[in-house]
């Protein structure tokens, strides 16, 4: 079924003002799917146009695209890709930024606490004394990533686990916003033995102070680069700036495909969406202005790797990730986090007269608007 725009929206219209606890019938859920279908099949097919446009795209195994240095491609990257993925470490559930792309937004205040000394690491709560002990019985992974939420509010607490797991001989990268860091928590972090560290530079609007703390950073760490969610703010406020950042020396710049959530979709409210294989919901400026930025990159030859982390790459990563694990054929954990689709948050892609679908048929019997469809 290829569902026309507008039979699309006086669909999306009625869905919407279904109460919350009516569920869909298989009939009308295949409506929906369709129209979700006609949505992503345009994002793509203009995705699609936009890649041709950058003349020296590469890929990395199929699995993600970037442009600029392959020695420079990040080793958290290529572990969460090629290797046996990205096992998250989490310590600190505090954070010193309000952005509205952040998934805990509204309710940054209500993250549990890891426990006093402890570290969460696949779902298990240990004490860095532990750590030996976890490393003598499972396989070590590749890498390794410090997130949830801001690790430079103690960043302190760090180090010893740090040096524990460079000793292993485990890839280690870390996200911050930049804001809390300075030369002597670098120069400790650095010497603890992390890899490689991550700047969210769009939490601080790319705040001056804390390209200053990249620089830093340059000084001491392996691999330095930014990682931010792309939106039409970072893109502006990173090219007001752009000879300032790229003057620090970066290594990469990931430029992540903003997917939502229900703390943060009300923030882009009003914006044209997509549902990317029924799993993430993004707004569809995201990865078509990460694309721009790397057409950019690409024709001006600056001296890093600019890496299109879209939904795609997000997808591959959690089917590398399974297949490691010995997961069954095409097992993954990619799915929505939304506990049911937000219908109405859809409505103005539909209703945008500029937006079209590639290619539209009659509904089939039976599932016109006057129908009771089932």
């Amino acid at each position: 079924m290829k569902i026309s725009k507008k039979d699309a929206l006086s669909w999306f219209e009625f869905f919407a003002q279904l109460p919350e606890d009516e569920d869909l019938m298989p009939g009308q859920m295949e409506i929906a799917l369709s129209a979700f279908a006609q949505i992503e099949r345009a994002v793509n097919a203009h995705h699609t146009k936009l890649m041709a446009q950058i003349p020296h795209l590469k890929t990395l195994q199929g699995r993600t695209y970037y442009v600029g240095d392959d020695s420079k491609f990040p080793g958290g990257c290529k572990s969460c890709l090629l290797g046996t993925g990205l096992s998250a470490v989490r310590k600190t559930n505090k954070c010193d930024a309000r952005c509205k792309f952040c998934y805990d937004y509204g309710a940054l205040n209500d993250q549990p606490p890891v426990g006093e000394g402890m570290w969460e690491i696949g779902g298990t709560k240990f004490y860095e004394e532990d750590l030996p002990l976890l490393l003598s019985i499972h396989q070590k992974p590749t890498g390794i990533s410090y997130v949830y939420l801001e690790p430079f509010m103690e960043i302190e607490k760090y180090y010893g686990t740090v040096k524990i797991f460079h000793e292993a001989g485990i890839h280690q990268h870390l996200y911050t916003n930049g804001i809390h860091a300075n030369r002597e928590n670098l120069k400790f972090l650095a010497e603890a033995g992390l890899d490689e560290i991550r700047f969210n530079l769009g939490a601080s609007h790319c705040a001056d102070q804390v390209i200053e703390n990249m620089a830093i950073a340059r000084e001491y760490f392996p691999m330095v680069g930014i990682e931010t969610p792309m939106t039409p703010e970072f893109y502006e406020e990173f090219f007001r700036k752009k000879e300032k950042i790229l003057a620090v020396g970066l290594d990469f710049i990931n430029c992540a495909e903003l997917h939502l959530n229900e703390n943060n979709i009300d923030n882009f409210a009003g914006e044209n969406l997509y549902f990317c294989r029924q799993g993430y919901i993004s707004p569809i400026f995201s990865r078509n202005l990460t694309l721009q930025f790397m057409k950019i990159a690409d024709e001006e030859a600056w001296p890093l790797l600019v890496h299109d982390c879209s939904n795609r790459t997000k997808f591959a990563r959690d089917l590398n990730l399974r297949a490691k694990e010995g997961g069954w054929f095409g097992q993954s954990s990619w799915g929505c986090e939304f506990a049911k689709i937000p219908f109405a948050y859809f409505l103005p892609v539909l209703r945008d007269e500029s937006f079209l679908f590639l290619e539209e048929e009659p509904m089939p019997a039976g599932f016109g608007m006057g129908d009771i469809v089932l």
